[in-house]
């Protein structure tokens, strides 16, 4: 339960500390020196994630890096069992990378103006046409280089079997037309749902093949949900 607070105090007094190198990232995002702020957004966001990771107790194992395509933007598609997924996928994860959020993470402040400077989109699941113009905006940052990280079950497992992959979460990946790269993540649930509060767990996360979206047929793309949620089941028990 102590740790569970620290963590929690931790949380957002780096937040708050990290204030002056939001500010200059903010300019460089003002001045035009995208692949400058780019560099310091990525490696700030690495820090914080790994060190929030640390506090908590979380012992990473990562295996498949080389599955990673180099040089060129990906979906990351990965199943969502804790709220840890999101510091992992940040600061393990070797490549940068962005979120398809929930729009109620605009809520937050500091944290939403990082993730406006990630290239991050906002979804409102309640609103079709919204999550249409998200998807647009996500697939064009994918244009221009950025790599995207979706969680298709739409909620956590919390330990619990991974509930169905929303077909429509590969629409992105669909309409960028850049391969997906499945994710398998294996324990986050340990470190924070299964009691309630923070305690040491060990999380295995496997990066998969790569798999190709440019030239399906219709029936293949429409099997794409299934398909990558077997390769990301493939690394977890039964």
């Amino acid at each position: 339960m102590i740790r569970t607070f620290i963590w929690f105090i931790y949380f957002w007094l780096y937040v708050i500390v990290l204030m002056p190198r939001l500010s200059k990232a903010k300019k460089l995002d003002r001045d035009g020196r995208i692949a400058e702020r780019d560099e310091m957004v990525g490696r700030e966001v690495k820090k914080w994630a790994r060190s929030l990771i640390r506090l908590g107790g979380g012992t990473i194992e990562v295996a498949g890096e080389e599955h990673i395509p180099v040089g060129q933007p990906v979906v990351f598609v990965s199943n969502h069992q804790g709220n840890y997924d999101i510091p992992i996928m940040l600061g393990y994860v070797p490549t940068p990378k962005a979120f398809i959020s929930k729009i109620e993470v605009l809520k937050l402040p500091l944290i939403r103006s990082w993730m406006r400077l990630m290239q991050c989109a906002f979804m409102d699941r309640k609103d079709l046409r919204q999550s249409l113009r998200t998807i647009n905006s996500a697939a064009e940052s994918i244009r221009k280089g950025y790599s995207m990280v979706i969680f298709p079950e739409g909620t956590r497992s919390k330990g619990k079997p991974m509930a169905d992959f929303k077909a429509g979460s590969f629409k992105l990946a669909l309409k960028a037309g850049v391969p997906i790269v499945p994710v398998t993540i294996n324990g986050s649930w340990r470190l924070m749902e299964e009691k309630g509060y923070m305690k040491p767990a060990t999380v295995k996360v496997t990066i998969h093949p790569p798999i190709p979206t440019e030239g399906l047929t219709k029936e293949e793309a429409e099997a794409l949900p299934e398909q990558v949620k077997a390769v990301i089941q493939s690394m977890l028990p039964v």
